[in-house]
């Protein structure tokens, strides 16, 4: 069994853990490792032997709790070689950095691990899939573009996790000032609720069996409109929804490998 669990998301800081028996990953870490730890203790996740950490790109909610982690545990991060130059000072120092190019695969234990690139604001950002066995959760977050590549590698997922970044009607009445809605709304920006629903809507198929939306704007967007936009494409189809919180860890989603 294939199992995940959202530790964080949004700009309070970010972290997946990934978990396939006794071998444990973990996406992104933006969380102090004080919160890290409670997180998974609170999810029952334990972080014992965690075995890599994965790093998308090196904007602080995703990396702030990287550099301690790292130092800590020991445990191997990897990273593509601009994420790892373009990481803030205030990171520290990283023992086992592992850089590698966006596209490659990698293999850690029973899971396979596969890079892409994406459009984000970032020296060279990427995403994930999680494979083991016939389960494979894909990542689709901190993007402001679906291209054929984001398609293509996460399609067959029997588990997803979309970024519904904004709405964009919220988003043009708020309060952020124009040059930051024009980032926000750009191709290395961000995906809006109907981004997601197109994205979704690409990669229904019969085994998917989870749909986690991510990354909720606290002032552009509500967890129940983005549930509201999900829902309508995925209709009758019977994959869970759920949308997960910024300060709490989500429920652990478990995917048959078979």
């Amino acid at each position: 069994m294939l199992q995940f669990c959202l530790l964080g998301s949004g700009s309070s800081g970010n972290a997946i853990l990934v978990s396939s028996g006794e071998t444990r990953i973990l996406i992104d870490n933006g969380l102090s490792y004080k919160q890290l730890c409670l997180r998974a203790d609170r999810a029952g996740m334990s972080l014992a032997g965690l075995k890599a950490l994965f790093i998308t790109h090196e904007h602080g909610d995703h990396v702030k709790g990287a550099g301690i982690l790292a130092r800590k545990t020991g445990v191997p991060v990897y990273l593509t070689e601009g994420t790892h130059a373009a990481l803030s000072p205030n990171v520290g120092e990283i023992p086992r950095a592992v850089c590698f190019e966006a596209g490659d695969t990698l293999q850690v234990d029973g899971l396979t691990v596969e890079s892409f690139s994406v459009s984000h604001d970032a020296a060279d950002p990427v995403s994930y899939t999680v494979r083991h066995g016939a389960a494979q959760v894909g990542l689709a977050t901190d993007l402001g573009h679906v291209s054929h590549l984001v398609r293509t590698r996460l399609a067959g997922s029997t588990a997803l996790i979309l970024e519904a970044n904004y709405c964009p009607e919220m988003l043009r009445r708020g309060h952020y000032p124009p040059r930051v809605q024009q980032r926000i709304r750009s191709r290395s920006g961000h995906l809006s609720n109907q981004d997601m629903t197109s994205l979704l809507d690409d990669l229904l198929h019969e085994r998917l069996r989870t749909v986690v939306l991510v990354h909720i704007s606290e002032h552009n967007n509500t967890p129940d409109l983005a549930h509201r936009y999900a829902a309508r494409v995925l209709g009758r189809h019977g994959a869970a929804l759920h949308v997960a919180a910024q300060d709490e860890p989500s429920p652990v989603f478990e995917v048959p490998v078979a």
